[in-house]
């Protein structure tokens, strides 16, 4: 290449042949397994495929595949890794007698089959038989199921006939019943993958039914007690209440968070998984037969409760959410009030005690002046009295005291006055500073 291509260019156009369909011929058995692991555990699935293949002599997959598609002899694997699961499709081609009898997980080591790593979440058998074989009466299909109740129909343009009684037989499966007439090989894999899919799909989508319904009693009792808080706070009247009622409401605000965040992941990948659901079941395009409910139809007739059930919660969920954010600001706003009322009476009381204290304050500089000039007086009086008795001062003692006690008076004035500016000064410079 002459031009400068984008580092993730490769791994994107791989991207869109990633997971390619199997080529399936007439007549054929299906066996499809999806087990959950989780995210952390992608190695022990892959490290347990190898063993199979070491059984069977075939090369492994690669660490980095997340696919791997090979021979084992008796029958075909198909093994695909995804986010939290992964998936065994084996499939075993050629004539069959009875539809779901020899299915091809039976040709894999049963002690390989008991240590699968994780939980099998989704296994099913899907039979295809061909348009050529004479269709089978009522009886003799009611008997393939057990007995059970039929539901299905015409898929693909009726280009095929499926029927299935969505129950979990005694080995542990779905059973799918296909007859096809006009399908290609291509074709009849793309088909056997979107139903395999659409089987695995729905029951990760399921998997947050059972997490909403265990936590409808938890967010029904934060409900319950943020009305109960709302209803105490309508008549309070003091800032005491006010508090408790804010650690109360705090502790609702915690639990409602902790069950948002516990549930978040599932919800989300359920929605996701739901999408997808919806997907496969338009593309399997069925069509009604007399007499027969439509698969889909029944199948979406409790998923779809099921997901509004999760959606329901989830709405729930953000609403409290919702209302614990209002009662909180509504609640904090109120603390906040009452608090700056206090301290607004506190202040006015503060005021109030430093205009007190400026009235004693001059009172005392007052009866201060009055005393020091007092004893002031007195000192000069003996000074006066001693120049008087001398003839040195040409007035009498009582006329020169009468003469000072004005001046000495203003002089004791001034003088308190200015100490008292010099350190009021001082303190105001000290705070400023």
């Amino acid at each position: 290449m002459i031009f400068k291509e984008h580092p993730l260019r490769s791994e994107l156009a791989t991207e869109m042949n990633a997971r390619p369909h199997a080529v399936i011929s007439t007549p054929s058995q299906i066996s499809h397994i999806a087990c959950v692991t989780g995210e952390e555990k992608a190695d022990a699935d892959r490290d347990h495929l190898a063993k199979l293949c070491q059984t069977f002599k075939i090369a492994p997959p690669a660490t980095s595949d997340s696919q791997f598609d090979a021979d084992f002899g008796p029958f075909r694997l198909k093994w695909e890794r995804h986010t939290e699961f992964y998936t065994y499709t084996l499939i075993k081609e050629g004539s069959i007698e009875q539809p779901f009898k020899g299915c091809p997980i039976n040709d894999v080591p049963a002690d390989w089959l008991s240590y699968l790593p994780g939980d099998v979440l989704t296994a099913l058998h899907i039979a295809i038989e061909t348009g050529e074989k004479p269709e089978r009466a009522g009886a003799e299909l009611n008997g393939l199921f057990d007995n059970n109740s039929l539901v299905g129909g015409n898929i693909v343009d009726n280009r095929a006939t499926l029927w299935t009684d969505y129950q979990i037989h005694s080995d542990g499966y779905l059973r799918f019943l296909i007859r096809e007439s006009k399908l290609s090989a291509p074709s009849l894999g793309r088909l056997v993958q979107r139903l395999s899919e659409l089987e695995t799909y729905r029951m990760m989508a399921m998997l947050a039914l059972p997490l909403a319904r265990n936590a409808r009693p938890q967010i029904a009792k934060l409900e319950q007690d943020l009305s109960d808080i709302l209803q105490t706070l309508a008549f309070s009247d003091g800032t005491d209440d006010e508090q408790r009622l804010l650690e109360q409401l705090s502790k609702v605000a915690a639990e409602t968070e902790r069950t948002s965040a516990s549930l978040n992941y599932r919800f989300s990948a359920s929605r996701a998984y739901q999408e997808l659901v919806m997907q496969r079941t338009e593309a399997m395009r069925i069509d009604r037969i007399l007499g027969l409910q439509p698969m889909t139809d029944y199948m979406l007739t409790r998923f779809k409760p099921a997901m509004e059930t999760r959606d329901n919660l989830a709405r729930r969920i953000e609403t409290l959410s919702r209302r614990v954010a209002r009662a909180s600001d509504l609640l904090r706003t109120r603390v906040d009030v009452a608090l700056e009322a206090q301290n607004r009476d506190l202040l006015q009381s503060m005021d109030s005690r430093a205009k007190l204290q400026l009235r004693l304050q001059q009172t005392v500089e007052g009866l201060s002046v009055v005393a020091i000039s007092y004893y002031l007086v007195g000192l000069l009086g003996y000074i006066i009295k001693g120049l008087s008795s001398e003839n040195i001062i040409p007035i009498k003692s009582d006329v020169a005291l009468m003469l000072i006690i004005t001046p000495v008076i203003l002089a004791v004035w001034w003088g308190v006055r200015r100490a008292r500016n010099v350190v009021m000064k001082r303190q105001k410079d000290e705070s400023t500073s």
